[in-house]
């Protein structure tokens, strides 16, 4: 027969902020030993988050594969040129972050806020 732990050991919880397993269990709330993150008990168990929806500059929400129109010009980073409004993306793929939207315009890969484009 093997021996397993105990139930309150085999459901630890994970930080939903570094993703580690290093966590307090204080009486209301959990913390994180490596970030500090505190978040409440009854948050883990709720069910999974839903997916994250991104929206455009009139509201439509953006899914995987769609095509953006550029709603104002842009400046790029590193560079003394920019992008033009109007300018029309290849599909696009939808990233956590701060720069919802992964794409590639004018042959150049960029990473884009959802406020700055509206659906094609």
């Amino acid at each position: 027969m093997a021996w397993s732990y105990p139930a309150p050991f085999m459901s630890k919880p994970v930080c939903p902020m570094c993703e580690m397993a290093d966590v307090l269990d204080h009486a209301d709330r959990y913390e994180c030993v490596t970030c500090g993150h505190e978040w409440p008990k009854e948050a883990q168990a709720d069910a999974p988050a839903a997916a994250r929806i991104v929206k455009d500059s009139n509201g439509t929400v953006l899914v995987d594969g769609d095509c953006v129109t550029l709603i104002k010009d842009l400046p790029l980073k590193g560079s003394s040129q920019g992008l033009k409004r109007g300018t029309k993306s290849k599909p696009i793929r939808l990233v956590d972050g701060d720069h919802e939207i992964d794409c590639k315009m004018d042959g150049v890969s960029i990473g884009l806020k959802a406020c700055f484009v509206k659906k094609a």
